[in-house]
């Protein structure tokens, strides 16, 4: 019900001019959107993950809202260098893409250029240099893809006698199993692939195949070598896409993943993503010390000239945002209409 009355209200105020109003107004013109995105479905990642993935269509026509609305669309660096000299062009944006999943090589960058437009990506390395899909992510898209398979006997995992995994609720639960099963052994990254391979035997689903496709799979070394020289600008997402509360771990995480990238592309990365957009106080002081200029998070609003830059927020474009309600807010209307939600805070990870 609320959705129906915010797409009500939104449908009401666009045709009456409120949104070209506020587009086109002083308020808009000295704040920047920066858009996230996670993934785009080379398949059916969207169904599995709705809060993570659009597909193509969808991504076609934020695009063309961009461009027929006259966006500015620039690169990120560009873009907050020009925030904090308050010198932004009209209806700023800035395109940025956490991870740095296969799907942006293969369906994303082809449809920027083709529009002109320019991207980050915060990539995570670990994965990268292991050409494997993301091993708990797959576990849930393997149990997802068998939802509808009843009594699953998956004890050879360490889990329950027999699963049901129709509900999320019991697929969460079996994520966390495995997961736990996995740290238990000390798995290497290989092992744990290998496991996710047993994993889809048991439930009747090809994994040479699925890793074929690449899904859930990283974009490689070479990859972001091709992409670079393109003209895409990688930034740091941390090593193994975790934020460590200790200091020494924290750090070390971007360390390991800025000497990754700068081995690969070259250049100054200064700027940073928290892994799902989760952070703690304690976190600005530490990428102070790493020199890192720039953090986004998942919060929901505007950059502006006093928003603190290690806390900048960002739209995140999902497969639950309508069209209007991202026209909106790349406008700016939807800012005044949203309860703009904060990330949750990190959690320690080991």
């Amino acid at each position: 019900m609320k959705r129906q009355l915010r797409g009500a209200a939104l449908t009401i105020l666009k045709s009456c001019g409120a949104f070209s109003l506020v587009r086109d107004s002083g308020w808009r013109r000295h704040k920047l959107l920066i858009l996230c995105y996670h993934g785009v479905a080379l398949e059916d990642e969207n169904q599995w993950r709705p809060f993570l993935y659009i597909n193509t269509q969808q991504l076609e026509r934020r695009l063309d809202v961009l461009r027929d609305g006259e966006y500015a669309v620039l690169p990120l660096v560009e873009a907050l260098e020009r925030l904090l000299g308050n010198d932004l062009p009209p209806k700023s944006v800035a395109l940025t893409f956490d991870d740095g999943t296969y799907d942006f090589y293969k369906l994303v960058w082809p449809r920027l250029k083709s529009y002109g437009f320019p991207a980050t990506v915060y990539l995570t390395t670990y994965y990268s240099e292991l050409r494997r899909p993301i091993f708990r992510l797959v576990c849930s898209y393997l149990l997802w893809k068998a939802r509808d398979v009843p009594g699953i006997d998956l004890r050879q995992f360490g889990t329950d006698l027999r699963v049901e995994l129709s509900s999320a609720e019991n697929r969460e639960k079996v994520v966390n199993q495995l997961d736990a099963w996995a740290h238990s052994k000390d798995f290497s990254g290989e092992q744990k692939d290998q496991m996710a391979a047993s994993l889809a035997k048991r439930l009747g689903i090809d994994y040479q195949e699925l890793r074929a496709k690449r899904i859930l799979q990283l974009m490689n070394i070479d990859e972001v070598k091709e992409l670079a020289a393109e003209g895409v600008d990688f930034q740091l997402h941390t090593h193994r896409h975790r934020a460590p509360l200790s200091e020494e771990l924290f750090r070390q995480e971007i360390r390991d993943n800025r000497l990754r990238i700068v081995d690969a592309i070259g250049g100054e990365r200064r700027h940073f993503c928290y892994p799902s957009g989760a952070y703690r106080p304690e976190f600005l002081g530490w990428l102070a010390k790493e020199e890192i200029v720039s953090a986004t998070t998942c919060d929901t609003g505007f950059a502006t000239p006093e928003t603190n830059p290690l806390l900048l927020p960002r739209f995140v474009d999902t497969t639950g945002r309508t069209d209007l309600e991202f026209e909106s807010w790349v406008g700016g209307i939807g800012h005044f209409l949203s309860t703009r939600k904060r990330a949750r805070l990190a959690v320690a990870l080991d």
